[in-house]
């Protein structure tokens, strides 16, 4: 039996913290995961725009074993400067890889970054705020911490919603758990066209994203392009919706690699279109290599990647619900719920 973890947040996974950080004039912000240990990672990269840092090294033929912190940040290629703030945090407190005798640490931080410098905010800076916003971050992390209007998700747009943060968990009855968190800022709709059903409908826990359900059979859809997307013409790199799955499960570089490529199904049930040219979509995934893998190991690594598929889904649809009005930006519950 599968059923969300205490917090149904990603940091139910055993040695995980998130920290963010917002500007609220400037109308973005950023979202740090970090380890109580250096801990496997990889990514799995489906979008048409995407916009990374130090991702490449993740792959499972390159040399990086293991890395400090991964980094979901707004700023479009601004935000990339943000796990350099993380990083000189993480050296300050000893972390990092140690090349050489007597040289000093390297932290190894990735990142991927969504397009928020359309959203109304003020973006006159004289200095990108990113590398600041990355290490206030970092410093927050912890167990506990906000969705909907918070860290990377601050400025995003989901379609024609206000877009967020949003995360979740699953637990087994036989000790094992994952957990997602996203930003979603999606050129497609998180919601079945002439209802106001979420796409992720089927596979929410305990109305964390309001418990909305279809009154009848599935209204027949226009087969083209929704109208509760994002604008008529969308721009490239002006959209993303950046991920990070995680389990305690010890997996091989190999297996985790898996485990991406699966939950990135996660986006397709939770937003449609998708992957398009114009989005940067992308996952880590991660291990923190908590607990041993019992019974056959392919049976066990796809049963992990069904349920990081399921909570990408959910922690998109929650992302989204959790938001509120900001901006140009108006909420799904406002529109839906009237606030």
């Amino acid at each position: 039996m599968i059923k969300p973890g205490k917090r149904n947040l990603i940091t139910d996974v055993e040695g995980l913290a998130i920290g963010q950080a917002e500007d609220a004039d400037i109308i973005t912000g950023v979202t740090v995961l970090m380890g109580d240990a250096p801990f496997l990672a990889t990514a799995d990269v489906r979008g048409g725009a995407p916009g990374t840092r130090d991702v490449e090294a993740l792959d499972p033929v390159n040399l990086v074993e293991s890395i400090d912190a991964i980094v979901l940040s707004g700023g479009s290629a601004f935000g990339l400067d943000a796990p350099s703030g993380v990083q000189s945090l993480l050296r300050e407190r000893g972390r990092g890889f140690q090349i050489a005798p007597g040289a000093p640490r390297v932290p190894i931080v990735s990142g991927a970054i969504l397009f928020d410098l359309a959203n109304g905010g003020n973006k006159e800076w004289s200095e990108a705020p990113y590398r600041a916003l990355g290490r206030k971050a970092a410093e927050s992390a912890g167990a506990d911490f906000s969705l909907g209007n918070a860290g990377a998700g601050f400025g995003a747009t989901a379609g024609a919603y206000k877009g967020g943060i949003g995360s979740v968990s699953s637990a087994t009855d036989d000790g094992y758990t994952v957990g997602a968190i996203a930003a979603v800022n999606s050129v497609g709709s998180p919601v079945i066209p002439g209802t106001d059903v979420f796409w992720a409908f089927p596979f929410e826990q305990n109305g964390e994203f309001g418990a909305r359900r279809l009154s009848g059979p599935l209204p027949a859809l226009d087969l083209d392009m929704p109208r509760d997307m994002k604008g008529a013409a969308p721009q490239p790199r002006a959209n993303t919706t950046i991920a990070i799955v995680a389990t305690d499960v010890v997996l091989s570089a190999i297996e985790l690699k898996r485990m991406a490529i699966m939950a990135s199904d996660g986006f397709a049930r939770a937003l449609r279109p998708v992957h398009t040219p114009f989005d940067g979509d992308l996952v880590f995934a991660v291990s923190t290599a908590k607990r041993e893998l019992s019974g056959a190991r392919a049976q066990g690594v796809m049963r992990l990647g069904m349920m990081s598929a399921d909570c990408l889904a959910r922690a998109i649809a929650r992302g989204v619900y959790e938001a509120r009005s900001l901006g140009r930006a108006k909420s799904y519950r406002d529109i839906f719920e009237g606030g």
